[in-house]
């Protein structure tokens, strides 16, 4: 998403400046060919005029020099797998928490307006305990959830608790400081130049697979729902905070009419791609969120923003990039 919020600004004209550290830590889990997969975006955003830093948003000391003299930090850059922050909790919280709180400090000290991305992972999984089981999906009354949920409630994990903590020092930043800082509670992004994998990232990750005719996984049922976000909305709730500059905290997703679960995608994805897909079906993973839709209400109203993309349409333009981009994913 980082480098879709690049290519919107830059293509407006504005002077865009790029940092990331290059891991290809996630990259290299997924089967596809890291290295071409991870230079892509670098290239691309470079050849739009973007200036790239090849830095680490945990060192401090580069947040704050490179932050100077900006109008608006955009900080997208995280650890956003559940099953990596098991397996590695310190890169978890160093990334989220202290790579937060490094851009929320630059951002105070510059006076400079911030967006940070959470997750609705921060309600955690007790949520499970709400829904009903149908066909295809599993639903809930009321089907949306908003900010005034309880939060952090079932089965946790190292990355529930890293990226409450980011959401949390946002939202104290604003209130302590009169920072004008966002936390977006961010669910289900998806688009092209999206390098989706089994630990994060579905909707590109099925899409990925079965355009190169790959197994598909599915961790459950398969009608865990998500009100997926198309890269190019999220974007504009973006630029839609920085036009308003309302700090708070705030569910940002398709809203209702962009719910989908993952059988309900397989079926759209099957249908662009003309063929069948194989799917392999393994047992829910621990801390596994099945259901979330978000009540966009506050979003609409205090920063004039609701998405516009419908998954169809979305899901169509991911898959002719996927088929036009095909070397990037072929493993090495």
């Amino acid at each position: 998403m980082g480098s879709n919020v690049c290519e919107y600004y830059a293509k407006r004209g504005d002077e865009v400046l790029s940092l990331d550290n290059m891991t290809k830590y996630e990259l290299e889990r997924t089967g596809y060919a890291a290295g071409a997969a991870r230079d892509h975006n670098w290239n691309t955003l470079q050849a739009m005029g973007v200036r790239m830093v090849r830095e680490d948003i945990r060192k401090a000391e580069a947040v704050m020099d490179y932050s100077s003299g900006h109008d608006f930090i955009v900080h997208t850059a995280a650890q956003p797998a559940m099953t990596i922050s098991w397996e590695d909790p310190r890169l978890d919280f160093s990334t989220n928490v202290y790579g937060t709180f490094n851009v929320l400090e630059a951002a105070r000290t510059h006076g400079i307006p911030v967006a940070c991305c959470a997750t609705i992972h921060i309600y955690g999984n007790r949520i499970n305990d709400t829904l009903i089981e149908t066909q295809t999906r599993y639903v809930r009354t009321p089907a949306a959830i908003d900010e005034d949920h309880p939060t952090m409630e079932g089965n946790l994990s190292p990355l529930h608790a890293s990226k409450m903590s980011g959401d949390i020092y946002a939202r104290a930043y604003a209130k302590v400081y009169g920072l004008k800082a966002a936390s977006f509670r961010l669910t289900g992004i998806y688009g092209p130049r999206q390098f989706g994998g089994e630990d994060h990232g579905w909707v590109a990750n099925f899409s990925i697979r079965a355009v190169l005719g790959w197994p598909l996984t599915i961790f459950g049922t398969g009608k865990q729902l998500r009100d997926v976000l198309y890269a190019d909305d999220a974007v504009a709730a973006f630029q839609a905070f920085y036009d308003s500059q309302e700090p708070g905290a705030y569910n940002v997703g398709g809203g209702e009419p962009c719910a989908i679960s993952l059988l309900e995608c397989i079926e759209i994805i099957k249908e662009f791609c003309g063929r069948e897909v194989t799917v392999r079906r393994e047992k829910e993973r621990y801390g596994d969120l099945r259901y979330f839709v978000c009540d966009i209400n506050k979003a609409k109203h205090a920063l004039n923003w609701e998405p516009k993309v419908r998954p169809r349409e979305g899901i169509g333009k991911l898959i002719r990039w996927i088929e036009q981009n095909r070397d990037l994913f072929a493993s090495e």
